[in-house]
């Protein structure tokens, strides 16, 4: 079983050939990869600014808070959108922008990636067991009464082909 959070997908390449490796030689019977799914990766922006949104953060002090210390040149990037004299942004805006371009771009691990992988053939003949995590399964401490209805809806997502893909 791999857990591919982040990494650069050609991570991806290396897991199915091993696993095809492992297979050939009767070491396993199947190969799992968990990975963020289609839902998560494209709802990362609107996740990251709801996280900025819930707990009022505003500026680099606000960051600092929450344990997180932007780089210098992640400073100056976010600083520059902000300054910029044709369409500034809100240190929200650049901040959220900046993080997930770089923490979650297109080249890391996420389920499109993996998806274009297993479409050439990555792997054959190994069977796989495929798990993309969706965008609802993410929270911010809400209470457990909330959380139970975020399960009922992402089940019901499911089980209707919502998350299907995933």
């Amino acid at each position: 079983m791999e857990i591919e959070w982040n990494n650069k997908d050609p991570f991806y390449d290396r897991d199915l050939e091993n696993f095809k490796r492992l297979h050939a030689d009767g070491a396993i019977s199947v190969g799992i990869i968990i990975t963020r799914g289609r839902s998560l990766h494209e709802n990362m922006r609107e996740l990251v600014g709801r996280f900025f949104d819930e707990r009022q953060i505003q500026d680099f002090d606000g960051l600092l808070q929450w344990g997180y210390d932007p780089t210098a040149k992640q400073r100056r990037a976010i600083l520059k959108r902000m300054e910029r004299k044709k369409d500034p942004v809100t240190f929200r805006e650049a901040f959220v922008s900046k993080f997930v371009a770089d923490k979650f771009g297109e080249a890391t691990t996420h389920w499109r990636k993996l998806e274009d992988r297993i479409s050439r053939g990555v792997g054959n003949p190994c069977p796989l067991v495929l798990i993309g995590l969706p965008a609802s399964i993410v929270t911010f401490g809400e209470p457990a009464s909330v959380l139970e209805g975020i399960i009922a809806n992402a089940q019901v997502e499911a089980d209707n082909g919502d998350e299907a893909e995933e």
